[in-house]
């Protein structure tokens, strides 16, 4: 399976402390294959950056870029089908030249994308994706969610 991670659900997937550490585990235990451009790589980064120290921020990506189960892409269109937020576009191109899944993110901006018929992109919650990957609804309540 092909999924694109919105950077706030990497954020929260990273922390064993989360019900949503099973995002992250079951990417480095190779259970579905996730899909980055460089731009999306950058993002990573920078916002890592914001949160950890510069060795965690470059032990977490080195993970995630040398990992097996990355899919880097290659965009040769830009859709601009969010507009709300411009910046979200990496996301969605990422997703339709990759030709993903789907889309793991909690941001609103992509809720756009479900009266739009083409390209086709289907957008999750983190919550269905960790009950996909487990079998099980995380244990969760708004003030946990990014």
């Amino acid at each position: 399976m092909r999924v694109v991670l919105d950077t706030n659900v990497l954020l929260v997937a990273i922390s064993r402390k989360t019900p949503y550490f099973s995002i992250f585990n079951s990417l480095m235990n190779g259970e579905y294959e996730l899909c980055v451009t460089t731009d999306i790589l950058n993002e990573y980064a920078e916002k890592l950056s914001q949160r950890f120290s510069e060795e965690a921020m470059y032990n977490l990506m080195k993970a995630i870029e040398k990992s097996p189960d990355i899919l880097h892409v290659i965009k040769y269109f830009f859709w601009n089908l969010i507009t709300a937020d411009p910046d979200d576009n990496k996301f969605v191109d990422c997703a339709v030249a990759a030709s993903a899944d789907f889309i793991v993110t909690e941001d609103k901006h992509f809720k756009v994308l479900k009266d739009i018929p083409f390209p086709p992109v289907t957008v999750i919650s983190m919550d269905d994706f960790v009950e996909m990957l487990t079998g099980m609804r995380p244990e969760t309540s708004e003030h946990r969610k990014p």
